[in-house]
């Protein structure tokens, strides 16, 4: 096994924990697809529909959290070649994205957070639309894009022809979900953290923590948010041991 060390604790990213949740979260973002495209929405309640929207929101975000987790060598450290195949598979399944262009910039992220040549910084204005449009053009470039566009139609029209899939329920539950995603990235994982350069308290170690932190960490942004400070001065930790950087 790794080791990396923290200030006070020698923390361990194992193989086994990466690839178990990663076929956890592939698994249940598959079957909690395919379970509800064939729901009768006009049949289901609001609080159910709206339930299986944000249930399939985080799952994707899950995506995005894997393919960042591979990125870093944290996902499955010891097989480099299968670490990197899940993180392309992962960040393909979420929005076609180029798992190249991703692992690029974020490393420039990293290299110079909050600056102008940080990719994920908000450029000439802080304004979060504004932002999250930059945000998304990063990672979205018009060849991105493209690819993107073709390929949902694609499967869309597969999904309506050969399945007869009700268009509405490949929007509530495959774009939608999508869209709320790459939100959730950017606000919690991005806006929040960096949009105040000096004394943010969203920047800043996060000494003390409780069940309750710990649990709204894990919701918001599967750690990436709450403690994103110690994902900057300690990248070779895995998301789901972050709450553990200042233990003893």
């Amino acid at each position: 096994m790794q080791m990396f060390i923290s200030q006070q604790k020698v923390l361990v990213a194992d193989d086994w924990s990466g690839l178990v949740i990663a076929v956890l979260i592939i698994g249940l973002w598959f079957v909690s697809l395919f379970e509800l495209l064939t729901i009768p929405i006009s049949n289901t309640s609001w609080f159910w529909l709206i339930s299986a929207i944000l249930g399939r929101t985080y799952l994707h975000t899950g995506l995005f959290i894997l393919a960042h987790d591979a990125i870093h060598g944290n996902l499955v450290a010891h097989n480099r070649s299968l670490n990197h195949l899940l993180g392309r598979f992962a960040v393909t399944v979420y929005g076609f994205l180029s798992y190249d262009l991703c692992f690029k910039n974020h490393f420039k992220h990293h290299r110079s957070p909050s600056q102008s040549s940080d990719p994920d910084f908000h450029g000439s204005t802080a304004n979060p639309v504004l932002w999250y449009c930059k945000f998304i053009y990063e990672y979205f470039p018009r060849r991105s894009l493209i690819i993107f566009l073709v390929n949902m139609i694609l499967i869309a029209s597969g999904f309506i022809t050969v399945f007869h899939v009700p268009f509405l329920n490949l929007i509530f539950f495959g774009l939608l979900p999508l869209v709320l995603s790459s939100w959730q990235l950017f606000f919690f994982g991005t806006y929040l953290p960096h949009h105040q350069v000096y004394g943010n308290p969203n920047f800043s170690p996060r000494l003390q923590s409780s069940y309750g932190s710990n649990l709204w960490s894990f919701f918001s942004c599967y750690n990436f948010g709450h403690y994103h400070w110690e994902h900057h001065q300690y990248p070779k930790i895995p998301w789901y041991r972050l709450h553990q950087t200042h233990k003893n």
